[in-house]
């Protein structure tokens, strides 16, 4: 498994298309951190703050919140999957590897490590930029306060599940145009409907989304109020849950189907 494994990975790290989106996810995280210090501290029209100052223990954790690629390790679990199909290259892996659970197994996985990774590099260079503006800002820094540890699990977490909801949304569609607009809609309409309208919150809190703000515990601007979202250990559930749901439409639909 572990060999399988490290050919997914060579599959994809030998490819530009990781690097280009770690970059990109750079720069968002450069733009959304360049306003947050931007807006420290700065009047809202009715005369209290928007955003807490740098000086604030609460700057901070809204600073690290910022550390999110889901939008990019989905993308790469889809083409992880879908690369296969759409270059013609399944036959061959499925040829040299002819159980067809255990390639299943061994995209999951390095699903799980490129979401890791990817996390892993936002949250440091969030943390750099946002510990290093602190400081200038004349804070203190306390990275075991203000559910900080609990937000970057939360990071994590997200960060390896889009992976795999790639992984199961490339394998149920296959196309890889298909596969990606359909994840691009979901991440970033539905979810975002379904979080911000408060008749739709009760529906939203179950999502993936929902349930990582829930994990993170964090409220900052999503229209989605603490009363309206689970339990910190909820949200890890039901993460745990759709982490495995994905796993399972990966497998059952690649091995039931015919390739040719």
């Amino acid at each position: 498994m572990t060999n399988l494994i490290r050919a997914e990975l060579q599959k994809l790290f030998t490819t530009r298309l990781w690097w280009a989106m770690a970059l990109v996810m750079l720069a968002l995280t450069t733009l959304g951190l360049a306003f947050l210090i931007a807006q420290a501290g700065a009047p809202a029209p009715n005369g209290q703050p928007a955003l807490p100052a740098l000086d604030d223990p609460a700057w901070l954790p809204l600073a690290l919140s910022n550390a999110n690629g889901n939008i990019f390790t989905m993308i790469l679990g889809i083409v992880l999957m879908t690369g296969e199909y759409r270059y013609q290259t399944i036959t061959g892996t499925f040829l040299t590897t002819p159980k067809r659970g255990r390639v299943i197994a061994a995209k999951l996985g390095a699903g799980v490590i490129i979401g890791a990774f990817f996390a892993v590099v936002s949250l440091l260079f969030t943390a750099v930029v946002a510990v290093t503006a602190v400081l200038i800002g004349g804070g203190t820094v306390d990275l075991t306060a203000n559910r900080i540890p609990q937000l970057a699990v939360g990071v994590l977490a997200t960060m390896i599940l889009y992976a795999l909801f790639g992984i199961g949304l490339g394998a149920l569609v296959r196309n890889q145009v298909a596969a990606l607009i359909g994840g691009v809609v979901w991440a970033f309409v539905i979810e975002s409907i379904l979080s911000s309208f408060p008749a739709l919150q009760a529906v939203g809190k179950w999502l993936p989304g929902g349930a990582a703000q829930a994990l993170m515990s964090i409220d900052f601007d999503t229209g989605l109020g603490e009363s309206n979202l689970l339990p910190a250990w909820g949200g890890a559930l039901v993460l745990i849950g759709y982490a495995l749901l994905f796993a399972v439409i990966a497998n059952l639909t690649t091995t039931r189907r015919d390739i040719t």
